[in-house]
């Protein structure tokens, strides 16, 4: 099974509290990718980031962007989206706009999604969350 990397993983890897390369390396027969979404909210903190911050932001991003095939959100995923979006809603157990769509699009392309924050996706019933070590 293909997984999504979320974000945190990526940003813990820049403050150089997680060795990503590491991690990838122990993983030789996994599948690693990246979502549209994570892209998106990564490239966000960049354009955020002033000075030479941006600068080395930018450049560190575009190479991980170059690294992993970006999965994109289309009409399915936005459709398991909206039903995902309306169960935890109902629930009682909304999540966090970025994390919800991350894991429509997990759902949908049958992908896990690594990350340090297990919890905040639990609610998500079939979601397999994967922490790096």
């Amino acid at each position: 099974m293909p997984t999504l990397i979320a974000s945190d993983v990526i940003i813990q890897a820049e403050l150089g509290a997680f060795d990503l390369s590491a991690w990838l390396i122990s993983q030789p027969h996994e599948e690693f990718r990246l979502a549209a979404i994570t892209v998106a909210e990564l490239w966000q903190g960049a354009e955020r980031a002033t000075g030479i911050h941006r600068t080395k932001r930018r450049l560190l991003l575009r190479r991980i962007f170059e690294t992993f095939e970006i999965v994109p959100y289309g009409g399915p995923a936005a459709l398991e989206h909206a039903r995902l979006g309306a169960e935890l809603e109902s629930t009682g157990q909304p999540i966090a706009p970025y994390d919800l769509m991350l894991a429509a699009m997990a759902i949908h392309s049958g992908n896990a999604v690594a990350t340090f924050n297990g919890r905040q996706f639990s609610p998500v019933k079939g979601l397999k969350v994967v922490e790096p070590r």
